[in-house]
């Protein structure tokens, strides 16, 4: 048997849920390119590369290379000359294709941060109302057994089940509060 390389080998630090977690997360990412089309695989080279440095030196040896050639120094006759029309044409044109490659990847970035919420938000809602259940029934004991409770106006608080409109609808409020606060002081 060969031993498990160094990436495969279990960090004893790590709890088997989290490792077992963090394995999870990145099959989904895995099977999220799988499931990417021709196109949206394409729009991500083209992306990817058109933000790299490659990309931004290549640019800049293809115009050093135009410009010579069409400044008439090299005895090669000018095809383009100056003011450039033609690669003004061609960059125009590739600027324009860029955008749209860029858009087209940026949406679905978008798509899948989206989703990613969604699932962050259902499991922030699952666990608030787990242990809002959990704080009732150690409550429920507490009484039972006839253990004085100190704290009974926070437990009760704690106790309320949290719904995500009325949460919403209050960061909304003090949001508009504030920017309202900020404006008056800066008039």
């Amino acid at each position: 048997m060969h031993p498990a390389s160094e990436e495969e080998q279990d960090n004893p630090g790590l709890s088997k849920v989290i490792e077992r977690n963090i394995r999870t997360i990145i099959q989904l990412r895995l099977k999220s390119d799988r499931d990417r089309s021709l196109q949206d695989r394409g729009a991500d080279t083209v992306t990817a590369f058109s933000g790299s440095k490659t990309f931004v030196y290549l640019h800049v040896l293809w115009f050093a290379v135009w410009v010579l050639i069409n400044s008439g120094r090299t005895g090669i006759p000018a095809f383009d000359p100056f003011p450039y029309g033609l690669l003004t044409m061609i960059v125009s044109l590739e600027a324009i294709f860029l955008s749209a490659l860029v858009l087209i990847t940026q949406n679905r970035l978008s798509a899948e941060v989206e989703h990613r919420a969604d699932l962050a938000l259902h499991i922030g809602l699952l666990t608030e109302h787990e242990l809002t259940r959990v704080l009732q029934m150690l409550d429920a004991i507490q009484d039972k057994l006839g253990v004085e409770n100190h704290a009974a106006s926070e437990l009760a608080d704690l106790e309320m089940e949290t719904k995500p409109e009325d949460v919403m609808a209050e960061i909304e409020k003090l949001h508009r509060a504030a920017l309202r606060k900020s404006k008056a002081a800066g008039n």
